[in-house]
């Protein structure tokens, strides 16, 4: 099975190994791509992204991410970069959708 995890900022797209352990946010700033974000603690929503692909290699939300997120977000697949942790190597694809 492949094992990548696609990262799209604002200007920049890189696909990178993914780290099980390590946050969606962790992986961008690593790479240096252009994601927004302002406090990694789940409260400024400013790393919000969308999950393209690859959901099941996350861990499940974190209770910042309930308090941050409505249940219509997480249905249509938005999770908080700092927080979405990937638990598994596979396929993963996270698109940076900031609210402003």
């Amino acid at each position: 099975m492949e094992s990548s995890l696609t990262l799209v900022g604002r200007t920049i797209t890189k696909s990178v190994e993914p780290n099980p352990g390590e946050t969606i946010l962790q992986h961008a700033i690593q790479h240096k791509i252009d994601w927004q974000h302002l406090c990694t603690r789940g409260t400024c929503a400013r790393c919000r992204c969308f999950i393209e692909e690859g959901s099941e290699h996350l861990e499940e939300p974190t209770q910042a991410e309930h308090r941050r997120l409505d249940p219509e977000e997480f249905e249509e697949g938005y999770r908080l970069g700092c927080q979405a942790v990937v638990k598994s190597t596979g396929k993963i694809s996270a698109r940076n959708k900031t609210y402003f």
